[in-house]
């Protein structure tokens, strides 16, 4: 998806989304407030998990379309003609993660039961089952410019230092590609004839540089590189369920290290799982999250 051209990127790009469904390059802040272009998204409403006929939640009374659409507007999937069996894939990689969530937060929820006074039992697995808001983000991290590669090694420069706002995400080991050497083009379908699925990238075997990838900050702000075996799903908390469980859980800083290899691109699927809009993370202000959400959107989207 990442080598598409900017005319098929328009055809599932949704601007006034805020770019958090469909196609998204270019919209976030970096650390230093520039434009984030290293790396391109699509995201895509994982409402389809509690109804399958929904591409997106249901507006309410106080969230409505007009004043949330990066939570309400419908999913902007790429055409079939362009990326064959990209939706069905996608949909199904997610619920995969979606229903390993419902494992680990029910592990959340025993401890939280235990530790924190007038905690609603299987207050997390609920939401994880049940929320139509839950977002999922596959992402590509472009092969590093050579102007960057020249000024050396940044922490953050694939993408900043920052905390996830929902509860549980959940991520997908990453895929590294040496674009110089793999063709990652999309095939062209001269006879017309769409096949069902596209052909299998080639992956590298590992990062080229042990460096690159996942960092997240333990609690005494050390950074720690992860590095998530290719059969596995790796879950970290958020913001939503630091506030939910008043600090027991804390949400995990975390950062993306560029690959210090000319032509080498990364790929990885994350899922965030958060409450609905109208769920309550801040049970003592009375903050919906609907409301916590978009303070943090407003203030990491560029424009």
């Amino acid at each position: 998806m990442g080598n598409l051209s900017e005319k098929e990127f328009e055809q599932f790009t949704n601007e006034r989304a805020k770019y958090l469904v469909g196609w998204s390059r270019g919209k976030e802040k970096l650390k230093d407030g520039s434009a984030d272009e290293y790396k391109g998204s699509f995201y895509a409403n994982c409402a389809f998990y509690v109804d399958p006929l929904l591409e997106s939640a249901k507006p309410t009374e106080q969230f409505t379309l007009d004043g949330f659409p990066e939570h309400l507007a419908p999913n902007s999937w790429p055409p079939e003609e362009t990326l064959p069996g990209f939706k069905p894939v996608m949909k199904q990689m997610c619920a995969l993660i979606i229903d390993t969530a419902v494992l680990v937060a029910r592990a959340c929820d025993k401890f939280a039961q235990k530790e924190i006074p007038g905690y609603p039992i299987a207050y997390l697995e609920n939401v994880v089952k049940s929320s139509s808001t839950t977002k999922a983000r596959l992402l590509h991290y472009y092969p590093m410019p050579d102007d960057a590669l020249a000024k050396g090694m940044e922490e953050d420069n694939w993408c900043a230092v920052h905390k996830d706002h929902g509860c549980l995400t959940g991520l997908t080991s990453a895929m590294f590609v040496d674009e110089l050497t793999t063709n990652v083009k999309l095939p062209s379908f001269e006879d017309g004839k769409v096949p069902e699925t596209l052909p299998t990238i080639e992956e590298l075997p590992a990062s080229p540089d042990p460096q690159a990838g996942l960092w997240i900050k333990d609690r005494k702000g050390v950074p720690v590189q992860v590095k998530i075996p290719r059969d596995c799903i790796a879950f970290q908390t958020g913001e939503a369920l630091e506030r939910i469980t008043n600090g027991k859980f804390k949400a995990v800083e975390h950062s993306v290290r560029g690959a210090y290899a000319k032509g080498v691109a990364r790929n990885t699927l994350a899922v965030f799982t958060q409450p609905n809009l109208e769920d309550e993370v801040d049970l003592e202000r009375h903050i919906k999250f609907g409301e916590f959400a978009s303070g943090i959107i407003a203030k990491n989207t560029v424009g």
